[in-house]
């Protein structure tokens, strides 16, 4: 069987590492920037860590800083215009996922124009034109967009998120710098965190997974169950091990997938706008013991990574109960919600939301295959 994997031509880590923008722009022949952030980071001067060095440069740029949170086709929309008038030659993608999935729609659909209308680049996007080449900037430790193959949009009109798929959105350049994420809220870095886990566990688990994306996916759940408590309270040195670990589980899972954590979530996320990673947090713990019969012997790594004595001399049952069970306490340890009443759920849309799970890309990798009566059952187990 083939396997294919793509990640960026280029990536910077480390605290400070943002400093290469404006030596890498000159480098690359670029005239003119278009940065894409949104009004929090701007106000908080987080985006300023970025425009400050352009400043000092004397490279032009413009600001696009309407993204929202789970960024609607509007938004996108609003981009690819702005863009068309702003004159740059590349993206600057500042910011969470939504930033960063919004920058990938303009600079796809600025390369490809038969695409405007977004809704059609569901699924794997049939684009034929490279994005607009995107330097990739994240300030949370979490998405991984800055080395993924997928975005993520939310349409509003009918009420539903839906992921696209296409290796000619990925950054050209991605820049890890734990600076750029230290002054996240707490909360905020809990929830990317636990998407970060999601991702790591979800890839390691899904059909598609393999040698090669095991090594990463293995990894990053190892330096997330070790990191992630002490990077939430603002360890710097624990931050910046959260920085890469999200990025090395972004290296696997852009390439074989997820399951249907991430499929039961992105409709909590286009009902209720609960923000990804809490809807993430919820679901991974209950959805890892539905995924138990299908897992093989994966969970005693997923124990053992947590810290679980003796994980390769139980019983695979108890493997597998013990990795749920490391996975359930440290959602609790963090904070995060444990049920969807917390993020305005409604059981009366239970119906709706495990169909828009059941009907969604990532489902098709779970390695247990769901119906959506069982997704239902899962949704209503999540109710107080």
């Amino acid at each position: 069987m083939a396997h294919r994997m793509i990640w960026n031509q280029t990536a910077y880590f480390g605290a400070g590492a943002v400093e290469v923008v404006p030596q890498e722009l000159a480098a690359r022949g670029f005239t003119r920037a278009f940065v894409v952030s949104d009004k929090v980071l701007i106000e908080t001067g987080v985006t300023a860590k970025v425009t400050a060095l352009l400043d000092a440069a004397g490279f032009p740029y413009s600001v696009y800083d309407r993204v929202v949170p789970n960024p609607p086709i509007e938004n996108v929309q609003a981009g690819v215009a702005a863009f068309a008038a702003s004159g740059a030659d590349v993206l600057i993608a500042v910011g969470g996922g939504s930033p960063q999935d919004t920058c990938k729609a303009i600079g796809i659909i600025t390369a490809n124009p038969e695409f405007a209308d977004v809704r059609s680049l569901e699924g794997v996007a049939p684009t034929t034109q490279p994005s607009v080449p995107i330097i990739a900037i994240p300030t949370t430790a979490g998405t991984a967009s800055e080395t993924t193959i997928n975005y993520v949009i939310t349409d509003v009109e009918n009420n539903r998120k839906f992921v696209c798929v296409d290796p000619h959105d990925i950054p050209i350049l991605a820049i890890v710098d734990a600076d750029m994420m230290a002054t996240a809220p707490r909360g905020l870095k809990v929830a990317t965190g636990l998407d970060a886990l999601t991702h790591a566990i979800e890839g390691y688990i899904t059909q598609a997974a393999w040698e090669l994306s095991d090594l990463f996916h293995l990894k990053a759940i190892q330096m997330i169950a070790t990191s992630l408590r002490d990077a939430a309270d603002g360890d710097a040195e624990a931050m910046e091990r959260m920085a890469l670990a999200q990025y090395v589980a972004g290296m696997g899972y852009s390439n074989v997938g997820l399951g249907i954590v991430h499929a039961m979530a992105h409709p909590l996320g286009a009902f209720y706008s609960a923000p990804h990673g809490v809807a993430n947090g919820i679901l991974l713990a209950p959805v890892m013991a539905f995924n138990a019969p299908e897992s093989g012997e994966k969970y005693r790594d997923i124990a053992a990574a947590f810290g679980v004595d003796g994980a390769y001399a139980l019983p695979l049952d108890q493997a597998r109960e013990a990795a749920v069970a490391a996975v359930a306490a440290l959602t609790r340890d963090l904070g995060n919600p444990t049920t969807l009443e917390a993020i305005g759920a409604l059981s009366e849309d239970v119906p709706a939301l495990a169909q828009a799970a059941f009907d969604d890309v990532c489902a098709g990798g779970n390695p247990r295959a769901a119906t959506v009566e069982q997704l239902e059952t899962l949704y209503r187990s999540l109710f107080a």
